[in-house]
């Protein structure tokens, strides 16, 4: 039953999605309200939408101004994002703290022997099997490191994903997630795989800020990490009519997230952690605990997602400006916002969830468990809220 109705769910969302919001608009300098919806729509066709979306790529490079210039009005919100994993999604590869860290990292696998040797001027991936020896230096590190990172380097102007990333976990090399964990054909193989154009585009989307504008592709030319106008979008008109002093509240020269339901709001943060039809429609139905990783996919198969309280997006227990907390405790206020925090209290429109019979705190260590994918050396938070018995299934 659980199956069709995902089935019907995507089905409604591709019927809707085509026939009410795949017409494109030219993007404006003035950050317009997107188009909403009451269903889960995917990210590809947000971004041909109306208004700001995450990963947009039609504004001009010289509609954005950097993170710098949001520094002069919102001080405490920049001041605590420059701590976030967000901030750090992309560094250079010769400025990783993790390779500067670890001057020397082996690997083998089957015939080839690995070495990711990193100098103060660059870092370099050796692959050798026998005395054939082939050699790239690493031109970029994706993630912030508090996991690990993937290494990008390129070949005749193509990007190619390292066959090998840095796990933080384990302090070492492994093979990069969603790679084979079979052994490499040939030596180029076991050095990285190709990444297609469009494949880039969206890595390097989520990862920096403005690597494509007017459509063109160009990650040299981006801001490093997710900065402030990745979820706000360009703010050149903004930032001046705010020095000249000239700008009205709601002007619409930048966006808030804030304004956006429920649904549109999961949405937004799923153009980089996945939406709920990202998944369902696209290449990750039936990756199992893998798919652990998106949390907007996850929060949105929970019952309390299916009630219908508009308070249950990712901004209710996660501010975007402040680095993640990691101690479950810090979480119970926002569960007993909605949940009665004792069986002797009734339910109320403010309360209209029920006490939990065992504890009141720690309440996602049983709700929320933590799960470790198979090799992905991390574990992650599973946002589908719900009773985990101990040893259960996981569900998809």
């Amino acid at each position: 039953m659980k199956n069709a109705l995902l089935i019907l769910h995507s089905g409604i969302a591709f019927c809707l999605a085509f026939s009410a919001f795949f017409l494109a608009s030219s993007f404006t300098s003035r950050a317009q309200f997107p188009q909403s919806s009451s269903i889960s729509l995917p990210t590809e066709l947000r971004v041909r939408g109306t208004g700001w979306w995450p990963t947009k790529g039609q504004p001009g490079r010289s509609e954005y101004t950097g993170p710098d210039a949001c520094i002069e009005c919102h001080e405490l919100k920049s001041e605590t994002a420059q701590a976030t994993a967000m901030l750090h999604a992309a560094v250079r590869a010769s400025d990783s703290k993790s390779l500067l860290d670890h001057a020397n990292l082996p690997f083998q696998a089957g015939p080839y022997n690995y070495r990711l040797l990193t100098t103060s001027e660059k870092s370099t991936l050796t692959v050798s099997k026998g005395t054939t020896v082939f050699a790239l230096e690493l031109i970029w590190a994706l993630g912030s490191g508090h996991m690990g990172q993937t290494f990008l380097y390129k070949m005749n102007d193509d990007f190619y994903e390292s066959h090998v990333s840095f796990y933080n976990a384990t302090q070492s090399l492994d093979i990069t997630p969603g790679q084979s964990r079979t052994v490499p054909g040939t030596l180029a193989g076991a050095m990285g795989r190709a990444i297609p154009p469009n494949e880039a585009r969206l890595c390097f989307g989520c990862h920096t800020t403005a690597s494509t504008t007017k459509n063109q592709f160009d990650p040299n030319s981006a801001f490093l990490g997710v900065t402030c106008e990745a979820c706000h979008g360009p703010g050149a008109q903004h930032v001046a009519a705010a020095r000249a002093k000239t700008e009205k509240r709601g002007s619409g020269l930048i966006f808030n997230p804030a304004q956006l339901a429920r649904i549109d709001y999961l949405d937004f943060c799923g153009a980089c952690h996945r939406t709920w039809q990202d998944v369902v429609s696209g290449q990750m139905v039936g990756a199992g605990v893998f798919n652990v990783r998106f949390a907007p996919y996850r929060l949105e198969n929970s019952r309390c997602w299916a009630e219908g309280d508009a308070r249950i997006t990712c901004v209710a227990c996660h501010d975007p400006h402040k680095p993640l907390s990691h101690d479950a405790g810090s979480y119970d206020a926002n569960c007993l916002a909605c949940h009665a925090s004792n069986t002797a209290e009734k339910k109320s429109a403010n309360h209209p969830g029920s006490a939990c019979p065992v504890a009141t705190k720690n309440c996602v260590t049983c709700h929320m468990p933590k799960v470790e994918p198979p090799n992905l050396h991390s574990t992650f938070t599973d946002h589908w809220i719900r009773i985990a018995h101990p040893n259960s299934a996981y569900p998809e």
